[in-house]
């Protein structure tokens, strides 16, 4: 069977030599009664006086005897004879850890006591001085890291990412493509995105006709007639490509352009047909499931979990990481806003004292049932010896009380009855 561990730490050895002590007196004191009913007994013939003494004395040794049968027998047989009813607790150790777990679930495990209790504590007020300190925020936050790590360690990867890919799907599944879109181009338009990107284009095509310009103007020489002269053909280029140039940088540097106005109309035109024509909303969605449906798609959803993971991983287990510099600055934010919101720190309060309250209703039977089977799996002789180490010196008063309370009260019954009789 498990013993209880015998801890040797500076407190039990303490207790242990103050057990000593305690013994060594009230074994001494009675002997030293013994000693003094002794000699007043050979003395009380010539010394009538001494029979008080004598009275008081045997009386304390009567005392002191029954108070050491009754501490010793809860611990042990008393010299070693199995008397009924002695060794109390070793013999009796299962339902003393019975009794012990349904005393400690009545009396301390219960919604009101522990209620009572919390509400006086002040949490959210004692948690807000706490985080608010960079350190303590820290050492708050290194502990939520290694939560989330150890959450993240033992979750089965194959379902969470299988649930992750079916919401993800799921999600963008239910989103209408098409009045996305429109919405999206209106969105660019408030903002005059489309004219930047009209400028980047325009500037684009202006790069690559002057970057092709011996390439454009070899490609019409072989498209040209025969009978051309070259040098009409060059004109005509020339001609031609400088209109296009020419044209481009009108557009370019001309912010009210025609062009821009039409294609402009054209866009808001495009985004209204987005947003209400059911034939565009069609190929929207079939156009969203193909993506879908697409293996470059599909296995990227299949990593998104573990690309995810990993990072947090990581992040969890570097201080300096984004992570957890921002987890450790809402925290520290966290216990400054507690300092100074009442109704924050009441929520907290009442949080911890519903929480706690949840778990002794639910779970007190637990923590009685813990007990009883630990204190049944311990030796009974051990058991013994680790309960009198804490509290075998404060019974030794009892025999201490005992040799004296029954001195005092034999003397007490002698006197009465010299008076009486």
């Amino acid at each position: 069977m498990d013993e209880p561990a015998e801890i040797r730490s500076p407190a039990d050895l303490a207790r242990q030599a103050g057990l000593r002590r305690m013994k060594a007196t009230a074994t001494g004191l009675l002997v030293a009664v013994t000693i003094v009913f002794l000699l007043a007994r050979w003395g009380e013939e010539s010394h009538g006086w001494l029979g008080y003494l004598r009275a008081f004395a045997e009386a304390a040794m009567v005392g002191a005897l029954a108070d050491w049968f009754a501490v010793t027998a809860l611990f042990r047989h008393p010299l070693g004879i199995p008397i009924p009813h002695t060794a109390i607790i070793p013999n009796r150790k299962d339902q003393i850890g019975e009794s012990l777990g349904e005393f400690v679930q009545t009396n301390f495990l219960t919604r009101e006591v522990l209620g009572e209790r919390l509400a006086g504590v002040h949490a959210g007020q004692r948690l807000g001085d706490w985080l608010a300190v960079p350190d303590n925020a820290a050492r708050a936050g290194g502990a939520v890291a290694d939560a989330l790590r150890g959450t993240l360690q033992v979750i089965d990867d194959r379902d969470v990412s299988e649930g992750l890919e079916r919401f993800v799907s799921q999600r963008v599944q239910a989103i209408p493509v098409a009045p996305l879109v429109g919405r999206a181009i209106d969105l660019a338009m408030e903002g005059g995105h489309q004219e930047r990107l009209l400028d980047a284009m325009l500037s684009g095509i202006g790069g690559f006709l002057d970057e092709n310009q011996p390439t454009l103007r070899d490609r019409l020489k072989h498209e040209s007639p025969w009978w051309v002269p070259e040098p009409v053909d060059d004109r005509i280029f020339n001609k031609i490509f400088n209109g296009v140039q020419g044209f481009l940088r009108d557009v370019h540097d001309d912010p009210h352009h025609e062009v821009r106005a039409s294609l402009d109309a054209r866009l808001a035109a495009f985004a209204d047909r987005l947003r209400d024509d059911p034939e565009l909303a069609k190929r929207g969605e079939a156009m969203k499931d193909e993506l879908l449906a697409h293996p470059e798609v599909r296995a990227w959803l299949g990593r998104l979990w573990g690309d995810l993971k990993r990072n947090a991983l990581h992040a969890t287990m570097h201080p300096e990481s984004e992570l957890r510099q921002r987890i450790d600055a809402s925290l520290a934010s966290l216990g400054r806003r507690l300092q100074t919101d009442v109704d924050l720190q009441r929520k907290v309060d009442d949080w911890l004292v519903s929480t706690v309250g949840y778990l002794v209703e639910n779970y007190r039977g637990e923590v009685a049932d813990l007990i009883s089977s630990t204190v049944a799996k311990w030796d009974g002789p051990a058991t013994s010896r680790r309960l009198e180490l804490q509290v075998g010196r404060d019974l030794q008063f009892i025999r201490i009380n005992g040799t004296i309370v029954g001195g005092l009260a034999g003397l007490a019954i002698y006197t009465v009855s010299q008076v009486l009789f």
